[in-house]
């Protein structure tokens, strides 16, 4: 039995024995790292390179690839360790530090995805009052606001962790997770769960009531619209809902595979499960995203070279 008077390190137990082939996924782990780390600077570059961009819709992008850069740097140098690693320990600080950042990441995602739906709404259902609606200044507030608001919630959800009282160190995952660190509390935990429940109620619903409304008004715009106006709410709104609609994917298997019995499932399926929100989010919003950038570079440059001729 161990307390948290004595705590200095929790035993990963979702780890499974590969040998040799540990090298293999190391590598694979390596690379999926550094095309995702490569993507998203690269979107970041281009959008601040780039005068056109410098809107609110990219801004908001920004913030996104930053946040994928962010989560992914929580986990990803963390798994390379641990798959090179015999015993998969971890210290009980660097585990409330990755609870801390997969935490925030998640929740700023989800808000910031959520703003991005707001901002496809001004566009395309009230294009002439949008630059009034959503200024810059505006948009860099937003932001600012949902990176302020996911730190000081999960610093909360942290400080009531931590103070337990812990009767176990194994968590049965890849990574730390602090539902499962709370599942080996023997003190009271009434105040983690009140706490817990009122958070997972504002982290969904929040950012899932400016999405539907959104997406409401987009379709009755489309529905009544005219051709062209269908076809720029497709253009636009395509790579949000595709990384919308992938990230909530991505929880829902994460819960799934947290909280459900999964024993019956095959080991390398809770593995991809786990890990599906943490590594194909960072690496299909890049790449979404920067097809929708190319080709509206694509489109200046031939827009100057028009009107050059």
């Amino acid at each position: 039995m161990m307390v948290n008077s004595t705590l200095s390190y929790f035993i990963l137990s979702g780890y499974l024995d590969v040998g040799t082939l540990r090298y293999l996924y190391f590598w694979i782990t390596v690379m999926l790292y550094a095309v995702t780390v490569a993507a998203n600077v690269c979107v970041i570059v281009v959008i601040c390179v780039n005068r056109s961009l410098h809107e609110p819709m990219y801004l908001f992008l920004v913030s996104l690839c930053v946040n994928e850069l962010y989560g992914s740097s929580g986990l990803f140098p963390f798994l390379l360790l641990q798959i090179l690693s015999d015993l998969h320990t971890v210290s009980a600080a660097a585990c409330f530090l990755q609870i801390f950042c997969l935490y925030t990441y998640a929740h700023v995602e989800f808000l910031t995805l959520a703003v991005m739906s707001y901002d496809r709404y001004l566009a395309i259902c009230c294009p002439l009052r949008y630059n009034a609606r959503m200024t810059f200044n505006k948009a860099l507030l937003l932001v600012a606001v949902i990176w302020l608001y996911s730190f000081v919630k999960f610093l909360i959800t942290l400080s009531l962790s931590v103070r337990l009282t812990l009767c176990g160190n194994v968590i049965n995952s890849l990574y730390c997770h602090n539902f499962l660190v709370v599942k080996l509390a023997c003190s009271d935990t009434k105040v983690n769960n009140i706490y817990g429940l009122f958070g997972i109620v504002l982290t969904i619903a929040v950012p899932l009531l400016p999405i539907l409304f959104s997406y409401i008004k987009i379709l009755r715009v489309c529905f009544s619209g005219s051709r062209r106006t269908r076809q720029k709410a497709v253009s636009t709104c395509t790579p949000h809902l595709a990384s919308l609609l992938n990230f909530s994917f991505g929880c829902c298997f994460e819960i799934l595979q947290s909280r459900a019995d999964m024993s019956g499932v095959p080991n390398m399926l809770r593995v991809f499960l786990s890990l599906y929100w943490l590594i194909c989010q960072p690496l299909f919003n890049p790449l979404m995203y920067g097809l929708q950038l190319f080709k509206i570079c694509s489109l200046c440059k031939q827009h100057l070279l028009f009107g050059k001729m």
